[in-house]
């Protein structure tokens, strides 16, 4: 103990040990001291200095330490001394003011350290594992520990962690925990854990971490909440951005429904603090990363329509219209408002239809637009205006109407103002930045569109009193030629390039834009100048737009115009500038600088106005458009004229398929109705043939009954003859002769009116049979003459040109046609069967009629035989016939 005071700061006598050296010293009594007590205070003693002798102590000291957390597991006070040390040699201590040298020495000693500490991946499980110890003195350190090493070595630890059994679990327990310290720096941990990592944000996730962030975030008090809402918010972002899985889990388990309550503001928005201002503007940021662009359209759309469900779009509009709200947040809240009804129809419509707080009230589109236009507002809040008029236009094919709709003459409201009049006032205003922005949203209003495309062209303006007013394409190209002599504040390049951009845009798939921007004879002149220049860098830009825009103008050209067909334009392009020379200012265009950062995302972001040159749908077009134009410069007009031909042809070819379609339509239909009738026709033959079974069926009964009445009459008649010879009838075998007699003549009786129901009956069925029979034959019969006769139209009509495309149709057909006829065949077979059931029903009739009169006339001799006995017989019993 005399020894540690020593070092502690003890007046010893003699040379004091160098730092180094006392460090060593330390060392040794961690590694060699029996006693507990001994070793925490040399680990007390190492925590004082690794602050200031960090190189010596972590090269010293580091293994020994790493020794104290396996074996003194038991004492929570040494384990808190070794893991601050352990933190105070790895962690580069971001506080203090260090010059960049210093700074860049310290991030390489902790990333060396760091390196040291995980090269061995049991020193992290045994990190992980201290962490389950609820002492506040091993807990806390262990999470600064952990949280040093990840920022220094992210990949390495994220792996390890990883794989480590529980090992994600174990960290998101610290979210529970009920002192605050220990959570807010899990937070902190858990952020650097879940960073560019997709399975651990996965985990995490369903580590049901939405839950216990939204709930910290309710408690700490939502946006009005310190740092510790802040820190939910950036792990949040962490989880659900860019990972489809964990967005999906967030949407399904009705999360978003739990933001709207943040976006909630009341009339008076002045003095918001720093920190509300940081958690708005993150959560906003949240909000755009469940609808990003670069999500997949199907979640995208899943949760745009939650948003509006839950109202939380409306919200965002509240936000949208308040006033006193800080502008970084309003700004935010546009581009938020613009990600959330990009593309969606009914988010679309609802953003239409709000009215800015004002007297009369506005459309919000409407005030958005001034600010756009108006050079004083600043250059980001104007950026996402714009990015909001795209979004709103986007796949709306309805909004790109109505705002064509606002600059048409049949609908200018001399006493309101409304968003075409503002678009035509920043195109031609003198600020080279509104001229850009409006040339680039109308550009967005007939993108894809080419009614509103042929609509504008009916725009008229007035340009001054005393002179007629000009088209707004017109006008649009006498700006672009004269904008030399237009002084203008900002860059007339930046001018030019909004101007063109709207003029490829407009004429792009729309011949008739195409023959009204040729039918001023100035245009292509104009064009062609610009091209052929030489011209400065600043002006390669506007030549490939130039080139862009010419060949366009031949690309869909539908040769109206005598002097400006394709092959004239080809060949004026030929002699005033050259193929190659073209198709290199093209070039032009691809190659700038700000075209590919343009082409990565949709929204507008530029560090300054003057790099606002490209659109990203803009950027689109281009790829699209290069190579066919390319192309069809260097086609020669016999090229032309085979592709014309071609076109024809396949076109033609392209009607006879579609006549052929339709005709194998109407067939297959037919084919099916008959189908259903065979089907019908098949069912009342079985109906037919069962009711003929039924019958044959009470014949035969018939036929057994008669059998045993025959039977029992000729035993009868046997007994009363050998009476009669031997004694004579006695009177109860009178009586009883007389009732069998009585029963038979019933019998004979029902017997006889059965017989004539059922042949009534068996004729009547034959007649409809064969009659049914024969009018579907003669049904099927013409409806296959007429299908041959379509066949043999069909082969005809495909040996002129057509053969491979209707092979196929053809040989289904004549399958059909086999399949009618066999089902022909077979009802044809069926109805000779029934016939001959019906002539067999005939004969067995007649035998039994034969059977009948034998019966009369056995009756005939019995009544013969009572008359002989003494018998009074009354005629009326015995007349059978």
């Amino acid at each position: 103990m005399n020894f540690l005071r020593g070092v502690m700061g003890g007046q010893a006598a003699g040379p004091q040990p160098s730092g180094a050296e006392t460090i060593q010293k330390l060392c040794d009594r961690v590694a060699s001291s029996t006693l507990l007590e001994d070793r925490r205070d040399a680990v007390r003693a190492l925590k004082s200095l690794s602050k200031k002798y960090r190189m010596e102590v972590g090269t010293q000291a580091m293994d020994h330490l790493i020794n104290i957390l396996q074996t003194d597991r038991s004492d929570s006070e040494i384990l808190g001394y070794a893991l601050d040390t352990l933190y105070n040699i790895i962690c580069n201590d971001e506080e203090e003011e260090q010059d960049e040298a210093a700074q860049k020495q310290a991030d390489d000693l902790g990333a060396q350290f760091t390196e040291q500490f995980v090269q061995d991946p049991e020193h992290v499980t045994l990190l992980l594992a201290l962490l389950e110890e609820f002492d506040f003195h091993v807990r806390w350190p262990g999470v600064k520990l952990l949280t040093a090493l990840l920022k220094n070595q992210c990949v390495q630890v994220q792996g390890i962690i990883l794989v480590s059994p529980m090992g994600v679990s174990r960290l998101m327990d610290l979210l529970a925990d009920s002192r605050e310290v220990i959570r807010n720096d899990g937070l902190l941990l858990l952020q650097q854990l879940t960073k560019s990592n997709a399975a651990i944000q996965k985990i995490v996730a369903f580590e049901n971490a939405f839950e216990r962030l939204l709930d910290i975030i309710t408690e700490e008090g939502s946006s009005d909440g310190g740092i510790v809402v802040e820190d939910c918010l950036l792990l949040l972002v962490n989880l659900l951005k860019n990972n489809s899985s964990n967005q999906n889990f967030f949407k399904e388990g009705s999360y978003i429904q739990r933001m709207k309550p943040w976006f909630e503001v009341g009339d008076d928005n002045s003095g918001w603090s720093a920190q509300k201002v940081t958690n708005l503007h993150l959560m906003l940021q949240l909000v755009r990363v469940m609808v990003s662009p670069v999500n997949s359209p199907g979640a995208t759309a899943s949760c745009q329509k939650s948003m509006y469900q839950c109202g939380l779009l409306q919200q965002l509009c509240t936000i949208l219209m308040a006033t006193g709200v800080p502008a970084d947040i309003l700004t935010e809240t546009i581009n938020t408002v613009s990600e959330v009804i990009r593309g969606s129809q009914v988010n679309q419509d609802y953003f239409a239809s709000v009215n800015a707080p004002s007297n009369p009230p506005r459309p919000a589109i409407v005030v958005l637009l001034m600010s756009m236009v108006n050079e004083r507002q600043p250059f980001v809040l104007r950026c996402a205006v714009l990015y909001c008029f795209q979004c709103f236009l986007y796949k709306n094919q309805k909004g790109q109407g109505e705002i064509v709709a606002t600059l048409l003459p049949s609908t200018i409201d001399a006493n309101s103002i409304s968003a075409g009049q503002l678009l035509c006032g920043g195109l031609f205003s003198v600020d080279s930045l509104s001229n850009w922005c409006a040339a680039v949203a109308l550009a967005h209003a007939l993108q894809d569109n080419l009614t509103q495309k042929e609509q504008l062209l009916r725009v008229q303006l007035a340009t001054s009193l005393g002179k007629p007013p000009v088209s707004l394409l017109q006008q649009c190209t006498n700006i672009l030629s004269q904008g030399d002599k237009i002084v203008r504040r900002g860059s007339k390049v930046q001018t030019r390039v909004g101007l063109l951009m709207l003029l490829c845009t407009w004429i792009n798939n729309c011949p008739i834009a195409v023959t009204h921007f040729l039918h001023n004879q100035e245009n292509v002149p104009f064009l062609t100048a610009q091209i052929s220049e030489n011209l400065g860098e600043d002006e390669r830009l506007v030549q490939g737009l130039c080139a862009l825009l010419l060949g366009i103008c031949i690309y869909y050209n539908d040769n109206s115009l005598e002097n400006y067909t394709k092959e004239k334009l080809k060949q004026l392009i030929e002699k005033r500038i050259g193929k190659e020379n073209f198709v290199e200012k093209l070039g032009f265009i691809t190659k700038h600088e700000l075209y590919s950062r343009a082409a990565q995302k949709p929204q507008p972001v530029f560090p300054s106005p003057e790099q606002m040159l490209f659109d990203h749908e803009f950027t689109k077009l281009v790829k699209e458009l290069e190579g066919v134009i390319t192309k069809a410069v260097h086609k020669s007009s016999e090229d032309e004229k085979k592709e014309e031909e071609v076109k024809k042809t396949l076109e033609q070819h392209d009607n006879i398929v579609t006549q052929y379609k339709e005709l194998i339509r109407e067939q297959d239909a037919q084919i099916q109705e008959l189908k259903e009738q065979v089907a019908s026709m098949s069912s009342q033959n079985e109906q037919m043939q069962t009711t003929v079974t039924q019958q044959l069926a009470q014949i035969q009964q018939h036929k057994d009954q008669y059998n045993i009445l025959k039977l029992k009459l000729g035993k009868d008649f046997t007994y009363h003859g050998d009476s009669s010879q031997v004694n004579g009838l006695q009177t109860e075998e009178l009586t009883q002769l007389r009732e069998e007699v009585e029963e038979l003549r019933k019998q004979h009786t029902l017997l006889q009116t059965q017989l004539h129901d059922k042949d009534a009956l068996i004729n009547t069925l034959v007649s409809k049979c064969l009659e049914a029979l024969r009018s579907q034959v003669e049904s099927q019969s013409a409806e296959i003459n007429q299908m041959k006769t379509e066949r043999q139209e069909l082969l005809r009509r495909a040996e002129a040109g057509v053969n491979i495309i209707l092979s196929e149709s053809r040989a289904e057909l004549e399958q059909q046609l086999a399949s009618a006829t066999s089902t022909v065949a077979i009802l044809q077979t069926e109805q000779a069967k029934l016939q001959t059931e019906v002539q067999e029903s005939k004969k067995e009739q007649d035998d039994l009629l034969m059977l009948l009169a034998d019966q009369d006339q056995k009756i005939h001799s019995l009544k013969q035989k009572l008359k002989d006995l003494g018998e009074t017989v009354h005629n009326q019993y015995y007349n059978f016939h």
